[in-house]
């Protein structure tokens, strides 16, 4: 029999908290093996003081006990929870979580991170290098594991190159073209974009009031991507957006040589017509960098930075808006 004190048999919990909701893990202490995973679809709310504590503890506590009681009510360790918006709309989480879960579980060891950092561990684990998710926006992380390098991330407005969102503009941009009679446009893309959005005169009318207008601007990139084999145009833009995306990477990625890249996020899912054109700019821009596929996903991530803190094998470095390690102690 294990001795009272032994901690062999702890356990760890791992959050992912995005805009399409919400997946907790809990998982073994000292492998990461996950035991069982439950998923909400409700997004936790953000208000005045940024993303909602009480909203993220109403959903996450019922899920825990549920998934503890099945595991046999063993002591949870440490938690990692990753956050859309934790960088900027964190200080609520921040401010309420650490007593709360060492309240409720007797946590020890608290990390909150951004989905970005999440992302990264879940690809990459604990190595140096660097990550692009890509979906419809796209950020680069990267760290040598002293600090971490971002890029891009600055919305559909801003930034975002080579996103699903950008990809969508540039093709509903060439299909206007085309409308007009200018040089650059895609008689393809139009009859595509009229296909999903009705007449090309109207779509600004249907476009610029949409308070979702990144994600529907993502919606035509798949169109772009299905163009792209027939008509120059689109595999012109997709040319661009792979440019982008490298640039991205290059700007993120430490300087030494053998460091690794990967990419994750439902981007990519568009297949040869985008991954072609961003392995060749990948290979001039970070010649050095090994391309590596992602090892899992951002859930996978949480439960990385939380099996590493119960053992204190932490080695991503702390920073205080991307990660924030906290010691606590039950009440």
């Amino acid at each position: 029999m294990a001795p009272v004190n032994d901690s062999s048999e702890d356990l760890v919990v791992g959050v992912d908290s995005g805009g399409s909701g919400l997946r907790v893990a809990l998982a073994e202490a000292a492998s990461g093996t996950v035991l069982e995973t439950v998923s909400s679809r409700e997004p936790v709310r953000t208000g005045p003081g940024g993303i909602s504590a009480g909203h993220f503890l109403e959903q996450v506590l019922p899920a825990v006990a549920a998934l503890r009681a099945r595991a046999g009510a063993r002591p949870v360790a440490a938690a990692a929870v990753g956050a859309a918006g934790m960088a900027t709309l964190g200080d609520e989480l921040r401010a309420g979580l650490p007593g709360a879960l060492a309240e409720a579980w007797g946590v020890r060891r608290l990390a909150l991170a951004a989905d970005a950092v999440t992302a990264y561990a879940g690809a990459l684990g604990q190595r140096p290098g660097a990550v692009v998710a890509g979906g419809t926006g796209l950020i680069a992380l990267g760290t040598d594991l002293t600090s971490w390098r971002r890029a891009d991330g600055w919305g559909h407005l801003l930034g975002d190159c080579g996103s699903g969102a950008w990809i969508g503009r540039a093709g509903l941009e060439a299909a206007m073209r085309a409308h007009d009679g200018r040089r650059g446009g895609s008689a393809a893309l139009l009859g595509l974009a009229e296909k999903l959005f009705g007449p090309a005169a109207g779509l600004p009318g249907v476009l610029y009031p949409r308070t979702d207008r990144p994600a529907v601007l993502a919606s035509f990139a798949p169109e772009v991507g299905r163009c792209a084999a027939a008509d120059p145009v689109a595999a012109g833009i997709l040319a661009r957006a792979g440019a982008h995306i490298a640039e991205a990477a290059e700007a993120a990625c430490p300087v030494e040589p053998g460091a690794l890249v990967a990419l994750t996020g439902g981007l990519f899912k568009m297949g040869e017509p985008l991954l072609a054109p961003l392995r060749t700019a990948l290979g001039e821009l970070l010649p050095r960098a090994r391309t590596v596929e992602p090892a899992g996903d951002p859930l996978a991530g949480a439960v990385t930075l939380a099996s590493a803190l119960a053992d204190g094998t932490l080695r991503l470095p702390e920073d205080p808006s991307l990660l924030r390690v906290f010691n606590t102690k039950a009440a």
